[in-house]
């Protein structure tokens, strides 16, 4: 789009910067220049005013001298230039005039009317009249005389004025030599300076150009580029870099996690319609059987229902237990109290004691598995203690039967168990160690994840988990104000600790 009227806006904003700093300097030289010569034809001017009224003052005191006979005062204006003296009558008419050079510039000043009144309004001043002939000018001081007479006249004749001038021209020649020198050397200087300020512009612009090849690069997709740091922090250039690349990083950040949460999203459906699927499958294999006349007898028919209500009871618990973490996700992103909007997952909290659930889990196990060696203990061993919390019973039920099944099922037969109870600082604690093989590091970065299994195989033994345990275990405790926190090294057994805040903690 084009500016018609406004070119300076189709260039670029290095060429604009550059033109108003040369143009701002050319302002600056042409009115420096200005200033000199004024001031240089001022003081020249003065100099011959000074020289006019001295001279006038003498000649109007001494008597007319014979025409060949040049006075002396003209002699001395001689050798300051071009200069004349007219002797006048006081109605103006010349009567005698000496000359210190023989070819005066112009013909000499053109006099205008100076009877003895208009001598007398001068008031002694000088002032400027043109040249007979050509551009010149002259500097004259016109005088009245007085006590001296004019030889020639008559006895009553008055005593007339004197006039004497010089001609400018030295004046202009010196004015005009300065003022061209000034124009040369201000050329070359706006030259000199131009070629430097393209420099620097380029210079100070720099930070601007990486700005723009990062922005071209962000562009292209490279979300990790930076602006480099060109400019000291506490400069405008170098605190523009610092926000660009802070917002840079929040934007990289940003589009990391998206691209993290839409991976997630992926990886839930695939496992979702994987663990929805099998159970699916089981019970339209066994449905299909029955259609097709395959289950000859009454007890082949009663073991076939009896998979299908097993197939369908698991079904409905990963159903639920994806209906449950829907909702405790829901409640963690609804908007704060005082809303309109109704928490979609509540919990009923009351007083209790993390011991009646830690005994409860000590059932638990050895129900599981008879011969597996189970003990009750303190936080990290020792003597179990009280751990008051306000808590809705139901739910960290649940929490602890997902940790005390999770241990059971993923270490070998016989592997100690250990259930730990009491206080810890300001958090109610109850943990839930094992002996078994351990996590690496990666596991452990995702052994809250939904659907995942330290085994990456998507078979199935009998009993195994749909890998939502953990993953609802972390959501409620965080909804209680809590946390779950996982020690675990490989060969070194894994321990589960839920910390929930006392009764009148803050979480």
């Amino acid at each position: 789009m084009t500016f018609p009227g406004r070119p300076l806006r189709r260039l670029s904003l290095r060429a604009r910067l550059l033109f108003l700093a040369v143009a701002l300097v050319a302002v600056g030289l042409l009115a420096t220049g200005a200033v000199v010569s004024t001031a240089l034809r001022g003081y020249l001017q003065d100099r011959v005013d000074d020289r006019l009224v001295l001279t006038g003052r003498i000649a109007a005191r001494l008597s007319p001298p014979a025409a060949d006979d040049t006075p002396p005062v003209i002699r001395a204006l001689g050798l300051f230039g071009d200069a004349t003296v007219a002797y006048l009558d006081d109605g103006g008419t010349v009567r005698t005039a000496f000359e210190a050079s023989t070819e005066l510039p112009g013909g000499g000043p053109d006099l205008p009317e100076l009877d003895r009144a208009a001598v007398q309004a001068h008031g002694g001043r000088p002032f400027t009249v043109g040249a007979r002939h050509g551009e010149h000018h002259w500097r004259l001081i016109a005088l009245p005389r007085s006590g001296v007479r004019f030889p020639l006249g008559a006895a009553d004749e008055a005593p007339g004025s004197v006039v004497v001038a010089t001609s400018l021209d030295e004046v202009d020649r010196t004015v005009d030599k300065t003022r061209n020198i000034s124009l040369t050397a201000g050329t070359v200087l706006l030259a000199a300076l131009t070629a430097a300020g393209w420099f620097a512009v380029r210079s100070g612009l720099r930070p601007l150009t990486r700005i723009e090849e990062t922005a071209t690069a962000i562009t292209a997709g490279d979300f990790s580029h930076r602006v480099p740091e060109l400019a000291a922090p506490h400069t405008e250039v170098g605190r523009l870099t610092a926000c660009l690349n802070e917002m840079l990083t929040q934007i990289d950040t940003a589009f990391a996690a998206r691209a993290e949460a839409e991976s997630r999203t992926r990886r839930f459906f695939a496992d979702a319609s994987h663990e929805l699927r099998t159970p699916l499958v089981g019970i339209k294999g066994y449905t299909d059987l029955y259609r097709m006349g395959a289950l000859a007898t009454r007890e082949d028919v009663d073991q076939t229902m009896t998979r299908i209500a097993e197939e369908s009871e698991r079904l409905t618990r990963l159903v639920a237990d994806m209906l449950l973490l829907a909702r405790l996700d829901e409640d963690a992103h609804r908007p704060p109290a005082g809303t309109d909007r109704h928490a979609s997952f509540s919990l009923d909290i009351a007083p209790m004691d993390l011991r009646t659930l830690a005994a409860d889990a000590l059932h638990d196990v050895r129900a599981l598995d008879a011969d597996r060696p189970v003990t009750l203990t303190g936080p990290g061993g020792g003597r179990p203690g009280t751990a008051p919390a306000s808590a809705d019973e139901a739910r960290l039920r649940q929490v602890v039967l997902n940790l005390v099944g999770n241990a059971v099922t993923h270490t070998p037969p016989g592997t100690p168990v250990r259930i730990g109870v009491g206080t810890v600082g300001d958090h109610a604690v109850l943990e839930v160690a094992d002996q078994g093989p351990g996590l690496t590091d990666g596991e452990r970065e995702r052994v809250f994840d939904r659907f995942y299994r330290a085994d990456a195989s998507r078979t199935r033994s009998t009993g195994a988990g749909s890998g939502l345990g953990l993953a609802i275990a972390h959501a409620l405790v965080t909804a209680h104000g809590g946390r779950i926190d996982l020690d675990t090294e490989p060969g070194q057994g894994c321990t589960f600790r839920v910390l929930l805040p006392l009764p009148g903690q803050p979480g």
